[in-house]
């Protein structure tokens, strides 16, 4: 009988110097991905981690597996090269706001389309790091910054609603700070057979310190997040006596006990369902509403590389094997005198 191997977080780092700020959201990142892959028990030469340009897309230097720091933006577009020649491996892929949202928009929507079997960590700090603090695809309207001296103009990207809009399978929120369900999200989304999104809220201490605080912070964090379960009611608050209730098409906040609101009026988050209706609504919550964190969205369906793997398949088995010369000569042939 073969013994199964057993790993720990260690096993997947590397020897390289860390190079990140003191301070940044990233390494809190980089630690719960380590543990989140000792928790799969994935061999790491079975791993392949691919990433495009920026601060986070350093982080294949700090695994001790395969990995590549490609060019901007085109992280997924090559990791979807990789797991379709590759299904047996497990790929990651380490992007940034900028990186995935704006040069790398267009790859991002088509592998969550395509439904790739991917597991792609977007770190969102809302602006450009490794460029020395422009705005990115995610800042909010009305920021100051190296590129919008007097605010910006633009509407931000919502990540949940453009991965739930090319129809992503699995979607998930994290903050860096939370390491303990960031690991269970990530482990989460390794699971997941498809292309799982996690969006994870960092900080970047020396370009926007501080973006995420007011749902962060200790002190705030139990009354402007609200952590959701597949299964579980969807409860918040630092006394656990907040929920979310549907009135009439729009999500509500209520207290439990106020304005005839019981326990039986809050939902019960369900992750698996297709209908994406609900789904997109929590993930769009912010403002009054808490911020969604944990798993959103995670449904099944099929996915990219193993349709292509069957494909490839089922074509050999209709066409016998032959050798050069055979593919070569067959049709017809002409001589040319």
């Amino acid at each position: 009988m073969e013994e199964t191997v057993k790993y720990q977080p260690k096993d997947y780092k590397s020897d390289q110097h860390v190079r990140w700020c003191p301070g940044c959201g990233d390494h809190a990142v980089l630690n719960c991905i380590h543990k989140a892959m000792a928790q799969i028990g994935v061999d790491p030469k079975d791993i392949a981690v691919i990433s495009g340009i920026g601060c986070s897309s350093r982080l294949p230097y700090y695994m001790n597996s395969y990995g590549f720091h490609t060019i901007h933006g085109r992280a997924a577009a090559i990791a979807t090269g990789v797991k379709t020649a590759r299904p047996d491996l497990s790929v990651w892929v380490m992007t940034g706001d900028g990186d995935c949202l704006a040069i790398g928009g267009n790859h991002f929507i088509h592998a969550i389309r395509r439904n790739v079997n991917l597991n792609i960590a977007l770190f969102n700090n809302k602006i450009y790091g490794l460029t020395k603090g422009q705005y990115s695809p995610t800042t909010d309207k009305g920021f100051v910054s190296k590129s919008s001296p007097y605010g910006t103009v633009e509407e931000p990207f919502i990540p949940a609603e453009l991965a739930m809009g090319a129809r992503g399978t699995f979607f998930a929120r994290a903050i860096d700070v939370d390491l303990k369900n960031t690991t269970e999200i990530m482990e989460a989304a390794a699971r997941h057979v498809g292309a799982s999104v996690v969006e994870v809220l960092v900080n970047c201490v020396i370009f926007n310190d501080g973006i995420h605080k007011q749902i962060t912070d200790k002190e705030n964090r139990p009354e402007r997040t609200i952590m959701l379960r597949h299964g579980e009611k969807m409860l918040y608050g630092k006394d656990n006596n907040k929920g979310i209730v549907l009135d009439g098409l729009k999500l509500k906040a209520v207290t439990i006990g106020e304005d005839g609101y019981t326990l039986e009026d809050v939902l019960v988050h369900d992750a698996h369902t297709e209908d994406i209706t609900l789904h997109m609504m929590l993930g769009m919550m912010g403002g009054d509403m808490p911020v969604a964190i944990g798993v959103i969205r995670d449904v099944e369906a099929p996915a990219y590389d193993e349709e292509v793997e069957k494909q490839i398949a089922q074509v050999q088995a209709k066409n016998p094997v032959r050798t050069l010369k055979e593919h070569l000569m067959q049709g017809e042939i002409w001589e040319v005198k």
